[in-house]
């Protein structure tokens, strides 16, 4: 069973790039499928359209103890040098998918042909922290009864795409967006690296932090609120904060500190 997994491309936490490095592991199944290796590669590819991860291929890392045995390894001691060498990126949590039943039907024509088919997908997901081992509730997914199809992968494809809005709600709220704070705009204002390619809307709320590396791993430190009031192409929002963070911020950028907004959900 491989693990594929989404990491960042991450030389021990730029202000470039802060996003989460997260693996999804090649579901398990209740019956002998040929389809369950598509389930878990549409899931993989909807948590890549989100624009948050970089997809990078693991095999043979099934289980979360594995994967706390490879990151004791000697390719993680010298993060410097993960870019150039192609070192591996430790994953902090991981998708795991249980399917319980995918079935997929033939339907016939009237000389008993095979005319089309049709699928249909019932799969629990949850996320665990590799470090700890803990994970939330899982949680359930069953797709439409998708529509006739030349072949059973193409049935399957669109029996997860019914599924597409529930799954994307799913990594918002599992994995709510993380960005840096390029610039102060004004003495109010910032810009932030993220917009409507991660699904940010006029209105949302961040919460603005300031990231100090301890012993390899971010400690944030909560400046103030950012609410985003126009979105600047698809890349970047403006937000506006106030006065006294906005001192703060502006401060610890001239520093040279890392500052980040965390989005924060509505739930």
């Amino acid at each position: 069973m491989s693990v594929l997994l989404l990491a960042c491309s991450l030389p021990g936490y730029t202000q470039a790039d802060i996003r989460p490095v997260v693996g999804v592991a090649r579901f398990s199944c209740d019956m002998e499928s040929p389809y369950v290796g598509l389930v878990t590669e549409k899931v993989v590819e909807m948590l890549t359209n989100t624009h948050r991860f970089q997809v990078v291929d693991r095999t043979s890392r099934d289980k979360i103890d594995e994967e706390l045995e490879l990151q004791k390894s000697e390719a993680f001691l010298d993060s410097k040098n993960l870019a150039d060498q192609y070192s591996a990126v430790a994953a902090e949590k991981l998708i795991t998918g249980h399917i319980n039943k995918i079935p997929v039907y033939r339907i016939h024509n009237n000389f008993g042909g095979v005319r089309g088919y049709k699928a249909s997908v019932d799969f629990q997901m949850k996320v665990v922290d590799v470090e700890t081992g803990i994970s939330n509730e899982a949680t359930s997914f069953q797709g439409k009864a998708s529509k006739e199809c030349m072949s059973p992968e193409s049935a399957v494809t669109m029996a997860m795409q019914s599924l597409q809005p529930q799954i994307y709600e799913y990594f918002r709220v599992n994995f709510p967006v993380m960005a840096p704070v390029i610039r102060m705009l004004d003495e109010a204002s910032i810009l932030v690296s993220a917009g409507t390619e991660q699904g940010i809307r006029p209105g949302d709320k961040f919460d603005i932090e300031s990231i100090e590396i301890i012993e390899g791993r971010p400690y944030p430190t909560s400046l103030g609120e950012a609410k985003v009031k126009k979105l600047a192409g698809d890349s970047f929002s403006e937000c506006e904060v106030s006065k006294k963070a906005g001192k703060v911020v502006s401060e610890k950028l001239s520093a040279g500190a890392m500052i980040r907004c965390s989005l924060i959900i509505k739930k």
